[in-house]
């Protein structure tokens, strides 16, 4: 029996990310238990299909796992799905299992449940993730942890199968933190590509010329480059919501001391209007359709 065969990794939240990294662990040979909060998703039932057991409660899901990853959409499901009454996860958490946050959560819902589980004498780390569904498809995420050093040792196995890279960051807390400041830099970016290349555009230059030459520069990062590619393809297939961005901004807002942040005031404020526009559920190049 290998390593992987010897454990079993519960994963609590089955979208577009949680259900491509329960993948790659049932590819890794782990025993995989799954909880989603709507078990109709066909991705819920291709993992069932590949090995999973699935479980109605995230609580029934970790009760024989070692280790639990959670990625969910926001506070109120992490808070849920670790934390309910009757339902929650902790409270059936093995003594010597290790629950791995990866949601995108704020500062303050990270403090709440380091000190749940503190008070529970349960392991945690907090460890979201960067990256999209094709980097949780190909095992390429990038993990940003706080919590205990020997606590991260023991995850790194499984870790490995899911990322390129894990990034220490101190606490528990350091890691959500410095997610949202990805984001936000992120957002940012991308949000400017578009009104720079409607603004170009509305002087009588083509946007397409005009990105051609920015790309070339140094000032043009890679990510801005490519996310403005796709917003003059008009592929708006999502791979980060603009739902999610504006969350994860306003997020940043309630973390920060928002008179430190007003370029991350103004970008939600963007991005609220692609939703009111009707273009939440696309992509974040979406926010582009605003300017072009």
């Amino acid at each position: 029996m290998t390593v992987a065969e010897s454990l079993t990794v519960s994963v609590l939240g089955l979208g577009a990310m949680g259900s491509r990294m329960a993948a790659r662990l049932l590819d890794a040979g782990y025993r995989v238990h799954v909880y989603n909060r709507s078990r109709e998703r066909p991705a819920v039932q291709q993992l069932i299909d590949a090995g999973a057991q699935y479980f109605d409660t995230p609580r029934a899901a970790v009760e024989r796992a070692q280790l639990v990853i959670a990625v969910v959409t926001d506070d109120e499901a992490a808070r849920a799905i670790w934390l309910a009454p009757d339902t929650g996860a902790l409270a059936a958490l093995r003594a010597d299992a290790l629950a791995v946050e990866s949601s995108t959560l704020t500062p303050g819902c990270v403090a709440e449940l380091t000190e749940a589980f503190t008070s529970a004498a349960r392991a945690f780390l907090d460890a979201p993730v960067v990256g999209t569904r094709p980097q949780a498809e190909a095992g390429a995420l990038v993990h940003l942890v706080g919590g205990d050093a020997e606590d991260l040792e023991r995850a790194r196995p499984v870790l490995a199968h899911l990322g390129k890279a894990v990034h220490h960051l101190g606490p528990a807390g350091a890691g959500a933190k410095l997610k949202l400041v990805v984001n936000a830099l992120f957002a940012l970016q991308v949000a400017a590509m578009g009104e720079l290349l409607g603004a170009a555009q509305n002087m009588g230059l083509d946007a397409g010329a005009t990105l051609e030459v920015l790309g070339q520069l140094p000032v043009t990062s890679p990510a801005a480059k490519g996310t403005a590619s796709l917003m003059l393809a008009g592929e708006f297939a999502p791979l980060f919501p603009i739902d999610l961005v504006e969350k994860d901004l306003r997020y940043m807002g309630e973390a920060a001391d928002p008179s430190r942040v007003p370029l991350c005031a103004a970008a939600r404020a963007v991005y609220a209007e692609a939703q009111a526009g009707g273009y939440g559920g696309d992509n974040i190049v979406g926010v582009g359709r605003l300017y072009l």
